[in-house]
């Protein structure tokens, strides 16, 4: 027992020396905290020792040096977790390159000063709740300042563009309001998921104004960063996980405040659904990462986002469902503003689910996408004539594949229906215009070209039947195709789709007059109309024309 009490005499000078707590609390010193821990432990785990009339001794002297030290070690390490308080202090590098060389303190007073412990692990908690959420707190307020308000409850696919009342308000100018249906540029905050996050103060100098989601994103990758270095330094330094949860209990608390004071306020479908994959793309890094700790609060930021998602869609839908035909309908067969909408709304959207192949996103589309098809007809059929009402309609789905095909290769289905409609009402187009310019050629080719000339159950077609049919058509046809090109030229707003519709009427027209001239052979004395009839390539020559145009 005589080598305990020498242990002893050699600790205490070390252990009571210095009155300066932050003078003697060095490596040298840790080392003697060492000693005394193991000695303390092996006076306690040591029957032997511990039913030794020695102990009983020294025991006093040793507790004493034990209360000495813990009290020593406490006073320094609050002071160094004061300086975290300290305004501008840069937390992580005081936690790295200061906190972290007396880790063995911590672990110290966890083993013999518990009482102790329990008040510095509160401290801690305590300092670090308080900072991180007045720093939180402070970056939100400044983030607010450089908002740009993208869409209203008003902002909808159905709604129309004019002031519907006295009081009503004024309409902000279209370059922002064109961002409440298309993506545009809007898809570059996913490719810049991982910049560090903005500083405010630069970006309110610079006058610059963003979309919420580049804030969310900003408060989320600094809301990552923190968490991932606070959770990491309280693993190492306290040896416990849980310590992180009792200091971002604050930090959430902020953070949820702010985020459920902006939520029930948007109406940006497409913000919406960017901060859905921003923070599908914040879990990835996290779990890159390997760290757990913020798992449970972007599953509930992503559970609050998809119900507003919804109900803003479900507004959109609405809109179009009970549109007012009436004071939406323009006489303009030009692609309508609500198309367009719809147009560029489903690209963005579908854009943004290419890879993640949402089945739910992609069923509230296909329901948009019924209710545009009822509401284009009701707006087509105000127009009183059948050919504007099939122009109106080709005019609308070629715009709408356009833009479809703009936003990428991504259009699958709807793209495929709408080029099914175009297609199905440039053919009734076609017939149309051709009935228009040579009604009375087609009726024949359609009742009675088809006739077999030598049957007797039928008054057989003469010469006389077609001559004025052919007449008629050799001194106009001419005439009439380019009558009927500057008709295409001035009902399509896309050049190339009115000159593949032309080129469709010409080459219907041709196999029209085919058939008439294939009757013509077969009619007795026909020969004598060939004189008048236009020849089959003279009409190829015209069409071959048009098809150079373009």
């Amino acid at each position: 027992m005589e080598s305990l009490k020498d242990v002893i005499k050699k600790l205490a000078p070390n252990i009571d020396s210095a009155k300066d707590a932050a003078e003697e609390v060095n490596d040298e010193y840790m080392r003697t905290l060492e000693v005394l821990s193991k000695k303390l432990k092996f006076v306690q785990v040591d029957p032997m020792v511990r039913s030794s009339k020695a102990l009983k001794d020294v025991q006093p002297e040793l507790e004493k040096l034990r209360q000495k030290a813990v009290s020593k070690v406490f006073e320094f390490i609050v002071q160094k977790l004061y300086a975290l308080r300290k305004p501008k202090t840069n937390i992580q590098i005081l936690q790295q390159n200061v906190l972290l060389k007396y880790k063995y303190v911590i672990l110290f007073l966890k083993e013999r000063g518990k009482e102790v412990y329990t008040e510095v692990r509160g401290a801690y908690i305590d300092t670090m709740n308080k900072v991180l959420s007045a720093h939180f707190r402070a970056y939100i307020q400044a983030l607010e300042k450089l908002q740009l308000d993208i869409a209203t409850e008003s902002d909808l696919i159905g709604v129309e563009t004019r002031s519907t009342g006295l009081f009503s308000r004024g309409r902000e100018p279209l370059k922002n309001r064109s961002a409440v249906f298309a993506l545009g540029d809007r898809i570059n905050i996913l490719k810049e998921i991982e910049q560090p996050a903005l500083i405010p103060h630069i970006a309110e100098a610079s006058s610059q104004k963003y979309p919420y989601e580049v804030l969310f994103r900003s408060l989320h990758k600094l809301l990552m960063d923190t968490a991932t270095s606070e959770y990491l330094f309280c693993d190492d330094f306290f040896g416990e996980e849980s310590i992180y949860n009792e200091i971002f209990a604050g930090p959430f608390a902020v953070i949820d405040e702010h985020f459920n004071a902006i939520l029930p306020n948007c109406y940006d479908a497409i913000g919406l659904m960017l901060m859905i994959r921003i923070i599908h793309q914040h879990q990835l890094i996290m779990s890159r990462r390997r760290i757990p700790c913020l798992d449970s609060y972007l599953d509930k930021i992503n559970i609050a986002l998809w119900p507003r998602f919804k109900m803003v869609f479900d507004m959109h839908l609405s809109s179009l469902r009970y549109a007012n035909v009436k004071t939406l309908w323009e006489d303009d067969v030009h692609p309508h503003y609500v198309m367009r909408r719809y147009a560029e709304f489903t690209a963005s959207l579908i854009h943004l689910n290419v890879e993640y192949g949402d089945g739910q996103l992609v069923l509230n589309l296909e329901r948009l996408r019924m209710a545009i098809d009822d509401l284009l007809v009701k707006l087509a059929m105000m127009f009183p004539k059948p050919k504007l009402q099939t122009i109106f309609l080709i005019n609308n789905y070629d715009m709408t594949i356009a833009v479809l095909k703009e936003a990428g290769p991504e259009g699958g289905k709807t793209q495929l229906h709408f080029e099914e409609l175009l297609k199905s009402n440039t053919a009734i187009f076609v017939e149309e215009l051709l009935l228009e310019h040579f009604g009375d050629l087609i009726k024949f080719v359609k009742t009675r070209a088809s006739e077999d000339p030598s049957s007797t159950s039928e008054r057989p077609i003469t010469v006389p039947d077609v001559d004025p049919l052919v007449k008629d058509f050799a001194s106009r046809w001419k005439a009439t195709i380019e009558l009927m090109h500057k008709d295409v030229i001035t009902s399509f707003s896309n050049f190339l789709c009115g000159m593949e519709i032309l080129r469709a009427a010409l080459t219907q027209l041709l196999l029209y007059y085919t058939r008439l001239t294939d009757c013509i052979k077969h009619i007795v004395g026909g020969s004598t109309l060939n004189k008048d009839l236009v020849s089959i390539s003279s009409i190829m020559y015209e069409i071959r024309k048009f098809s150079r145009t373009f």
